[in-house]
């Protein structure tokens, strides 16, 4: 009987543990959130890279690939994989310069075969994922606090996310994704600026110039 005891004392605490500790990530990917969402606007540099051994694709096997990011509320402009993105706060222009093409849709970027976007990177874990304190880490000086996100959907794409917040500056560094296919794909914040003057021309899809350039508009 006291084993028995003993034993419930201690589920209990751990329980308790890992409430605290999910309260704890919870609380911090909010207040990070937060802080960057209140700027006026940010303008964002960064790189991702992709590693899948059982595709035969390892670490620095090739180059990360480069993109930018400049957020206005729930607008954006996004320039990534050879396209550029824009966001109105209505409908979403995907701008492809190789084949002189946009595609327009109704509403933002979602969740493809399970990549989060950039463009998601505030709001991505408010819905469908558990929370845990990771690791702390320094990475050339900085020292990065890792947040475990792992979806509550069992049938999801993605296995696991570790998050990566700046503890300097509360902003997010890194965000490192496992799918579960095995892919890791890994996003790098490069450089960060807010509040910039910029003009709100940047949302707007401006028709006739890719029309005057033989662009098909679908």
């Amino acid at each position: 009987m006291k084993k028995n005891k003993t034993s419930l004392v201690f589920l209990f605490i751990t329980m308790s543990l890992f409430s605290q500790n999910a309260e704890k990530a919870r609380d911090l990917l909010d207040n990070v959130s937060a802080k960057m969402g209140a700027y006026y606007n940010m303008d964002i540099g960064f790189s991702s890279s992709l590693v899948n051994e059982d595709a035969g694709i390892y670490e620095n096997d090739e180059a990360p690939l480069r993109g930018t990011i400049i957020i206005r509320n729930e607008k954006y402009l996004l320039d990534y994989l050879g396209n550029k993105f824009i966001f109105d706060g209505n409908k979403l222009y995907v701008i492809n310069e190789e084949i002189k093409e946009v595609n327009i849709s109704n509403g933002a970027m979602e969740e493809e075969s399970g990549f989060i976007y950039p463009s998601k990177l505030l709001t991505f874990y408010k819905e469908g994922y558990r929370f845990a304190w990771g690791q702390l880490e320094n990475d050339k000086g900085r020292k990065i606090q890792y947040i475990d996100l792992t979806p509550i959907d069992s049938n999801s794409e993605i296995v696991k996310v570790n998050l990566g917040i700046d503890a300097k500056t509360n902003h997010i560094y890194s965000l490192i994704q496992i799918g579960k296919n095995g892919t890791k794909t890994t996003l790098i914040i490069n450089s960060f600026k807010s509040n910039q003057t910029i003009s709100e021309k940047l949302f707007t899809f401006d028709r006739d110039k890719y029309l005057k350039q033989k662009y098909t508009i679908d």
